[in-house]
């Protein structure tokens, strides 16, 4: 193997499925202009039966930092961020999320999933009666054209393959809008509340 195999410079690869640009999840540009979205800013969102939908807000700022998706007895947490043209976030996101798990005392296993990539971890939490339960969840992420999107999905899609499959096929409908304004790889692309669907 001769030196030139590792080139220092080489950008992250993207991971997203091969049918990302058909089956989403989808650019702005890729997404169907017709569909009645709700339009939460950084994030469109496809409405479906039996979907609820929460904006998570951080209390200092008061600015929107996830949208929360209740479906099909799963919880689906979305972030779209900011990413370089050439190169994948989701490589090193991943490492981030399993030390940021092992250092609370967690477990975390990466496995391929129908989305690439993902983690599945054992979270400590705290049970209401203070005694200490663990939580599953999984990390997703898909690295789109100058975005990249992360999930954390609990609930029964952690362990259902049915409900797994309907939290997934709810990810891919997602629609992430980037915008043009330029933002430092990483940033998150801001988020707001929807407007009702079909007015400006």
């Amino acid at each position: 193997m001769s030196g030139d195999d590792a080139l220092p410079e080489q950008p992250a690869r993207k991971s997203a499925p091969d049918d990302r640009e058909t089956a989403g999840p989808f650019d702005e540009s890729e997404a169907n202009p017709v569909r009645p979205y709700i339009d939460l800013g950084g994030i469109k969102v496809l409405p479906r039966e039996g979907l609820n939908l929460r904006l998570e807000i951080e209390e200092q700022t008061n600015r929107i930092v996830a949208v929360g998706l209740d479906y099909a007895d799963s919880t689906l947490q979305v972030q779209p961020f900011a990413a370089p043209r050439t190169a994948g976030l989701w490589d090193e996101t991943r490492e981030q999320i399993r030390a940021q798990v092992r250092q609370q005392g967690g477990r975390v296993e990466e496995r391929e999933g129908p989305l690439g990539p993902e983690l599945l971890a054992e979270v400590p939490v705290a049970n209401p009666d203070g005694t200490t339960g663990k939580r599953l969840a999984r990390f997703v992420g898909i690295d789109g054209p100058r975005w990249f999107l992360r999930g954390v999905i609990g609930g029964a899609a952690t362990g259902d393959v049915n409900a797994a499959a309907s939290v997934e096929d709810l990810f891919r409908s997602l629609v992430v809008v980037r915008g043009g304004n330029p933002m430092p790889p990483r940033d998150l692309i801001p988020l707001k509340m929807p407007t009702t669907p079909g007015t400006a």
